[in-house]
Order: structure tokens, then sequence, then C-alpha cells
């Protein structure tokens, strides 16, 4: 599994455990997709995503993430910094990890470490989560 798919599980994870009981949503891991899309008349998976990531149809990432920091004492700068954002969701951030994220989602801002390229890094995983089906409000996308 790759870094963007552990982040997009990490964050999926956090927004189904935030859920009442008995309370029903259309994120769902894609591996049970099949069966119950048939029975729920859900569409299939957007095109890019894999069958490691799950979908996050409704699932708001800003709100998710405020919850997430605000339980483990304010999470840093995670709006801006993948690093933050990295270390929010109990991940590694070396270096080596945001240069092997950079080449994932095809990100070539500023040098290797650079803040340029850390700021870049976290548009271009909250873009592609919202790609993919999650809430994200523009201006963590921009």
């Amino acid at each position: 599994m790759g870094i963007f798919s552990t982040i997009m599980d990490k964050i999926f994870h956090h927004a189904n455990a935030a859920q009442p009981a008995g309370s029903t949503t259309s994120a769902q891991p894609s591996g049970a997709g099949a069966s119950q899309q048939s029975q729920t008349g859900t569409s299939a998976q957007p095109s890019g995503t894999t069958a490691a990531q799950p979908q996050l149809r409704n699932v708001d990432v800003n709100v998710v993430l405020t919850q997430l920091a605000t339980t483990k004492g304010g999470g840093g700068n995670w709006q801006t910094s993948i690093v933050d954002l990295l270390k929010l969701l109990d991940m590694d951030s070396s270096l080596a990890a945001r240069k092997t994220l950079a080449q994932e989602l095809d990100v070539h801002a500023g040098a290797d470490g650079s803040a340029e390229q850390n700021i870049a890094l976290q548009k271009a995983v909250m873009r592609k989560i919202a790609e993919n089906g999650g809430k994200v409000p523009d201006n963590l996308k921009h």
C-alpha cells in the first residue's frame, strides 16, 4: 500500500469510527463495495482509485482531521504542512517518506524537503482526496 493509500485509509477509519452506531454512510472500503453497491444502487468507484483505497463519499475531511487534532492536543499546522498532517495520522513524516509521496502524487515543487515542496504535497494530498470523493474545503486544496 502506498503512502497516499494509507493516508486515505486512516482518514476513512477515523471518519467511520466517529459515526454513531446504527448510522449509515456511503463511505466504504472498496473491497466491500461490490455486493453492497449492488444492494444499495450506489455507483462504482470514481476513476483514479485503486482497490486498496477506500471511497470517501460524504466524509468531511476537515471535520475528521480537526476532531483528530483536538483529541491529540492540537495537531500542529496540518492544514498547510504535510509533515504535521502525516504526524497527525501517526505516519512517517521523514524526508524519505515525503520523497516517496511526492513521486506517488507527481509533485515536483521546490527541492526535496523544502517548505515549497511540503506545502505543495499537502495541497496535492487534499486535492487527491477530493478527487476520490472526500469533502475538502477549497482553501485546503489551493
